[in-house]
């Protein structure tokens, strides 16, 4: 029943991850549909090779943040 409702309407995306400041993985909240942002800045679905990008990318911009942070 749920697909049916984005199959009329679309999708209706939140937020379920931020991985970086311009990157974030999106969840649709009626059939839980998974996209993030690609390089172009466009919704790509959220595959298992996207999905190791995301966490190495996450991974680098928080040990980046965080010895930023002890620095200044």
């Amino acid at each position: 029943m749920k697909k049916i409702f984005c199959n009329i309407f679309g999708h209706h995306y939140s937020v379920s991850k931020k991985v970086t400041s311009h990157i974030k993985e999106y969840k649709c909240i009626h059939c839980q549909k998974e996209v993030t942002t690609d390089v172009s800045g466009n919704l790509a679905l959220l595959t298992p090779e996207l999905q190791d990008i995301n966490r190495t990318l996450e991974h680098i911009y928080q040990r980046r943040h965080t010895a930023t942070q002890q620095v200044a």
